[in-house]
């Protein structure tokens, strides 16, 4: 398969228009109409619904779209890993996600670069379902994330457990002696969607149906500077509040007739290709 037509593909499936497909490519127009047409002939289904006024996707081009990225990854780490500088080095693939890096993993890598560990290390940061999908394709070597992977094929152990706490600014030091489950959506709660485990069904079963957050994000670490600033109150990982609890910036609140569930972390990597270490 031409993967100068899934490039083109992947910038029209984009953008949405044949012309600036065209100019972002510096190709002819005509060009990105004949690579379409030769992808859709050769895959055997229509990939785009065209009309006069709006271009999108069919049903099978957004499934292709998945795969075409994932061809063009691959091809691209193939690449960058033949014609590293470092080619001498071991290669290191690591993904994770941001939490898990800003946590635990940065101050390790850190030290291992200060150490020269030997590696040439490639770090990712995305999602705990991106990264695992990553490593079952061959572009990761190593995987941290929230979700375990249970298949057959591959290791996979904890790495790290956090406490999760519902912390919040001194400004609102009158939730210092504790709050009950009751009490907690009359608080202005900041929300992120922890797709991990059981923690983010926890948190929306705390509040009634369909309750409406003033603010949400898909990013923990992002929290704590509007908590900072006086703004609410969120449940995080105590890795990640840590230092705002020592400088007093943050403080947590005691939960006074319910628990929070604690948080596992994992380390995933190919069966026969254990890492040269473990962090």
């Amino acid at each position: 398969m031409d993967t100068q037509n899934l490039r083109t593909f992947l910038t029209l499936a984009d953008v949405k228009n044949f012309t600036q497909t065209a100019g972002l490519l510096y190709i002819a127009q005509s060009t990105v109409t004949n690579r379409i047409a030769e992808l859709e002939k050769e895959v055997g289904r229509k990939l785009f619904i065209r009309n006069k006024k709006k271009l999108s996707l069919t049903r099978e081009g957004l499934l292709f779209q998945e795969y075409a990225r994932r061809i063009i990854d691959l091809e691209e780490m193939s690449i960058r890993e033949m014609n590293s500088q470092a080619f001498s080095r071991a290669s290191l693939r690591l993904g994770t996600t941001n939490t898990i890096y800003e946590c635990h993993l940065a101050p390790l890598l850190t030290q291992m670069l200060k150490e020269d560990a030997g590696y040439a290390m490639n770090v990712t940061i995305s999602h705990s379902v991106n990264l695992l999908q990553m490593l079952q394709d061959g572009l990761l070597d190593l995987s941290f994330t929230y979700q375990p992977l249970q298949k057959p094929g591959f290791c996979c152990q904890k790495f790290r457990t956090d406490e999760l706490l519902l912390v919040t600014s001194q400004a609102h030091n009158h939730y210092q002696k504790g709050i009950s489950k009751a009490d907690l959506p009359k608080l202005n709660y900041l929300f992120c969607n922890f797709a991990l485990q059981e923690v983010g069904q926890f948190i929306r079963e705390l509040f009634p149906p369909f309750y409406q957050f003033p603010f949400e994000i898909d990013n923990s670490t992002k929290l704590a500077a509007y908590l900072c600033e006086g703004i609410g109150c969120s449940f995080l990982p105590s890795s990640l509040v840590k230092p705002y609890l020592e400088n007093q910036s943050l403080i947590s609140i005691p939960l006074l007739d319910f628990e929070a569930p604690r948080i596992n972390s994992y380390q995933c990597w190919p069966e026969g290709k254990e890492p040269a270490f473990y962090l």
